[in-house]
């Protein structure tokens, strides 16, 4: 009876996201993420995990942080509501340009989606993007995202892994990219920007990248009129954006989750 009881509240505390009868679990993943459709290596120590998440896009799982890289309730709807909704669709469209600086390329998703929105909008996009441990090729191959847009992109998404590290790349007329392998408190930027994706793990997870002097250095190299959107709505987080001098909004989350931030350089 305690057995069918104890997996009873794991299936209602998987389908409700609420802890049942005070009962707390150490992470929702483990009961709402599938079973790996792939397992691969990251690198020498790190095991990841290719999982189906809600919408059907696939995430990556890495079980020694116990973190995902996007939101098991649909890696695709995320990124495109955080991201592009409401950091790209936040800024007027007069300018000839829009730089972006993003926090965390991981599996090239916003890139790909920003990519996309420039041309199906004729708007100049410039992204630089930093990400410290770059995945594979044995990973990139097996993510569908490209073919969530179509066959077309399916290539597409493989050029911006292939594009080179440390310079800038022009993919199309209206998308160019520069990535360097990088944490943010170590790479010089000298660009201003108009846009930042703040993409990194959680705070709990990887608390240097949140720390006031990387938020300092966002709000210094955004250009007046500039913004950042995070997919997270931590309150230390919230704080050290006002601290930095930020204008800070709470606005609703993507799918399973309440909340996101977007922060204003005015």
């Amino acid at each position: 009876m305690k057995f069918f009881t104890l997996h009873f509240l794991k299936f209602l505390y998987a389908i409700t996201s609420k802890p049942i009868l005070g009962i707390k679990y150490n992470s929702k993943i483990n009961f709402l993420r599938k079973k790996p459709l792939t397992t691969v290596r990251k690198h020498k120590y790190m095991k990841i995990e290719i999982v189906s998440s809600g919408d059907g896009s696939h995430t990556l799982f890495l079980p020694d942080m116990n973190e995902t890289y996007h939101s098991m309730h649909g890696a695709f709807t995320e990124s495109q509501y955080v991201f592009i909704e409401k950091g790209l669709g936040s800024l007027s469209t007069d300018r000839d340009e829009i730089r972006i600086l993003e926090i965390g390329f991981g599996t090239g998703l916003n890139a790909l989606l920003s990519w996309k929105w420039a041309e199906e909008n004729t708007k100049k996009l410039n992204i630089t993007t930093l990400e410290p441990f770059p995945l594979s090729e044995e990973v990139i191959d097996k993510l569908n995202y490209g073919n969530l847009v179509s066959l077309l992109w399916s290539e597409k998404y493989t050029n911006l892994h292939k594009a080179a590290w440390e310079e800038l790349v022009e993919i199309s007329d209206y998308f160019s990219l520069t990535k360097h392998k990088a944490k943010l408190e170590e790479v010089p930027l000298r660009t201003t920007f108009d846009l930042i994706y703040f993409d990194a793990f959680a705070p709990n997870k990887q608390p240097e990248v949140w720390e006031l002097a990387n938020i300092e250095k966002c709000y210094s190299l955004l250009g007046n009129g500039g913004v950042l959107v995070s997919y997270c709505a931590q309150g230390q987080f919230k704080r050290n954006l006002k601290a930095a001098g930020f204008e800070v909004e709470v606005l609703q989350g993507p799918p399973g989750k309440k909340e996101m931030t977007r922060a204003w350089k005015r």
